[in-house]
């Protein structure tokens, strides 16, 4: 085997695949050919289970969405239809839609994974009730607060019931470090410094 082939099962798929791929997954009960195909598109990736929590990597943040069914999820997208969902602009409004999408929509070309990293701090909901909560979400208009009420702690509500954003902890934590270093500097600048001879 020559060095330049590449092993068949990391070949980049066209784009007709692509396609055939999404209109199968938009199926209610996918086919075992359609899971394959889905395996396939998602790679290494392990497939997302009903309830599992997605987390989506932008540039400078990371957007959270919920896995319901047949490739897509629900998440949190702005009210407006200018700004594309999980945008950074999104995060100026004080309200959001809940949103039905299709995974690959969602995406915009970023990476992602499936994380439920607080399932050792909390108990996920039984996975019926979490998909019922979140299809009852759908279509409706919430209220937004990059602190308090982001698209992460809307999926964390869904999956374990309890609103909590990791991402919003670990920046405040940094901005209560960076207080005080510049507190602490300022008390040590006032300080008077001992005269030599």
């Amino acid at each position: 085997m020559g060095g330049s082939q590449m092993h068949p099962a990391r070949q980049e798929k066209p784009a007709s695949q692509h396609h055939k791929l999404y209109h199968s997954t938009r199926r209610t009960y996918p086919g075992k050919a359609d899971l394959q195909e889905l395996d396939q598109w998602l790679g290494s990736k392990a497939r997302p289970r009903p309830g599992d929590l997605i987390e989506i990597f932008r540039i400078g943040y990371e957007h959270w969405a919920i896995y319901v069914e047949n490739d897509c999820v629900v998440h949190l997208a702005p009210p407006s239809d200018d700004a594309e969902a999980g945008s950074i602009m999104s995060v100026f409004s004080n309200q959001a839609v809940v949103k039905y999408s299709r995974l690959e929509d969602v995406l915009h070309g970023c990476s992602w994974k499936v994380n439920n990293k607080l399932d050792g701090t909390y108990l996920p909901l039984p996975v019926d009730k979490i998909i019922r909560r979140t299809k009852k979400m759908i279509n409706k208009v919430v209220q937004y607060n990059l602190i308090e009420g982001n698209c992460e702690h809307f999926v964390n509500n869904l999956r374990y019931g309890v609103s909590r954003s990791q991402q919003v902890e670990h920046v405040l934590m940094e901005g209560a470090k960076a207080a005080g270093a510049v507190i602490s500097a300022m008390v040590d600048s006032m300080r008077p410094k001992a005269v030599t001879a």
